[in-house]
């Protein structure tokens, strides 16, 4: 990533384009054009890439497109009310506490941090989506917590080794009757609770208990062009006070995915027991990695920036004083301002999805010129949304933005040239130019400095750079510092709202980002309240790798030193 946005600031370029084949990619990183794109109502559909995703996640929210995604969406978005959200706290707190406990283990050893991250994010996402501890007498939990980590990897070395891509490869390998074995686990075990979530809410209905989702659907309004709720009012569901007793002591027994069972069950909503496996799924996958490496990343960077780490400490003292241990309520996290610019700035430099990618539908207008005349993104062969790429939308967007002019063919068609020892590359691939302008060779292409008056085609796949955007010195002064003073409210006032998206933004922006926020707080602030976080590494050795998720190629290797108070 880092050689991808050297290469950037050397092209000089927010709009660049590569033919794979008869395919259209166009790679955007202007936070404008990206508000054209991502904050469309129109532009919803994931591309290609995302059909890897299918055997697991079916048509969940992730990959959905048109009406289904769109109810969906409204039907599901509720469920992350503020209130729901706080009769989690009791299993953020749980699941902290084991976290601790492992960590003590590893005292004045060096550790990757990171194998811990995710045992605990998808321990704290099966309880709270599906109420699945992993300590059940079956071990049912265990298994399943263990078949999400290994189908995420695999997930992950099918983007890397490209030649596992194509279904009719994959079939034949180890790897393929290993997937099949792991969903048949992830999949059984989440029908079988829902089975039990129905009767269970059969007889709360028969008994005239009142919906908890009603309550949030009475108290939100659906902001369509965002795709999120806006609280209109707030329920007492739970007190936002230090009591712990009172705040865990209410709504252990609800989850995710009873409020989804609800919903499926209101007036107007259609929603199968299948869709409910497939948004289950959908949330365990978006769930576990993202938080994982984010929550790493920060343990990382505050090892190596412990001025910071230290002011991240002073707050939680601040806030717990006398009782620096108790549990974390929800009123704390609204109190941990500092520490949540240390997250925010973290999803900057390092945001767990470091590209999106679309495809557009219908001829989509860049630029807002006074005096505009269209150019566009001219090609021989147009192409649909159907067709098929056999290239990761990771390497598509590397090479983009990598400018590997010496190694592009001079013919004037669009051809595969291999590059390195695994790799096929586009030979037509360049910054955008204006059809008129005068033909160039590959080494003097025309560099566009703006987004210009652009059309892109039906057909287009656009990616996305959220890693190129984030450190761009148009929105970010020093972008290569680590400063959480970025999100201080004038800093963000004084930029576009486009310029920082790793929730992506607009209406398919991530659902339960505050759901992620709220544990990343109580996961972090457990664990810095009782230790001080060590990295061998200074931030400029991080060697960074990009599949699906951004995590270190080196491991998130830390020590950690038990706090003195």
């Amino acid at each position: 990533m880092t050689f991808a946005l050297n290469k950037y600031s050397e092209i000089k370029s927010d709009v660049v384009r590569v033919f794979l084949g008869t395919k259209l990619f166009v790679a955007l990183m202007d936070a404008r054009d990206v508000e054209i794109i991502l904050g469309s109502n129109v532009h919803i559909q994931k591309s290609d890439e995302y059909a890897l995703f299918e055997p697991w996640l079916g048509d969940g929210l992730l990959i959905s497109k048109g009406e289904k995604w769109k109810s969906h969406r409204k039907m599901i978005a509720p469920t992350f009310h503020s209130s729901i959200l706080k009769s989690f706290m009791p299993v953020f707190n749980k699941n902290a506490q084991n976290l601790i406990d492992s960590f003590t283990k590893e005292l004045g050893k060096t550790f990757d941090v990171h194998d811990y991250m995710s045992g605990t994010t998808v321990d704290t996402l099966l309880e709270t989506a599906m109420g699945v501890k992993k300590t059940d007498e079956d071990n049912t939990g265990f298994e399943y917590a263990m078949s999400v980590m290994k189908m995420c990897n695999i997930l992950h070395l099918r983007h890397y080794k490209i030649w596992l891509r194509p279904d009719f490869i994959f079939k034949f390998t180890k790897m393929c009757a290993e997937q099949s074995y792991l969903l048949n686990i992830i999949h059984a075990l989440t029908r079988q609770v829902i089975k039990r979530k129905k009767e269970n809410f059969i007889k709360r209905d028969e008994k005239g208990e009142q919906s908890l989702y009603q309550k949030a659907l009475k108290s939100t309004t659906y902001n369509e062009k965002e795709g999120t709720v806006e609280e209109t009012a707030s329920f007492n569901y739970i007190r936002d006070d230090l009591d712990e007793n009172d705040e865990n002591d209410i709504g252990n027994d609800w989850h995710s995915l009873d409020f989804m069972i609800e919903a499926s069950q209101t007036k107007g909503n259609q929603l199968s027991d299948d869709e409910i496996k497939e948004e289950v799924d959908t949330i365990m996958f978006e769930g576990h990695d993202t938080t994982a490496a984010a929550s790493s990343f920060v343990l990382s960077i505050l090892g190596v920036h412990h001025d910071i780490q230290d002011k991240v400490f002073q707050e939680l003292k601040d806030i717990f004083q006398d009782d620096l241990y108790r549990p974390i309520t929800f009123n704390d996290t609204v109190q941990m301002k500092y520490l949540e610019r240390v997250i925010l700035e973290t999803l900057r430099m390092y945001p767990p999805v470091p590209i999106i990618a679309r495809v557009v539908n219908e001829d989509v207008k860049l630029g807002r010129w006074k005096n505009p005349t269209q150019y566009r993104v001219k090609s021989k062969h147009m192409v649909g949304p159907g067709s098929s790429c056999m290239l990761s939308t990771m390497f598509l967007y590397l090479y983009c933005i990598s400018g590997s002019l010496s190694n592009i063919d001079k013919s004037p068609r669009g051809g595969m040239k291999p590059i390195g020892k695994a790799f096929c590359v586009p030979t037509n691939c360049m910054p955008l130019r204006r059809p008129n302008d005068t033909p160039r060779t590959p080494t003097t292409y025309q560099q566009v400095h703006s987004s210009g008056d652009y059309t892109l085609p039906s057909g287009t796949s656009v990616i996305i750079g959220t890693f190129v955007i984030h450190r761009n010195p148009k929105y970010y002064p020093n972008p290569e510092k680590f400063d959480p003073d970025n999100f201080l409210p004038e800093r963000c006032q004084d930029r576009p709202y486009y310029a920082y998206i790793p929730f992506s933004a607009g209406p398919r922006s991530c659902v339960g980002r505050k759901y992620a926020m709220l544990k990343l707080k109580v996961l972090l602030a457990s664990v810095l309240r009782r230790f001080r976080t060590i990295s061998d590494k200074d931030e400029k050795d991080f060697k960074l790798q990009a599949d699906i998720i951004l995590k270190r190629e080196d491991g998130f290797h830390i020590r950690v030193e038990e706090r003195v108070v």
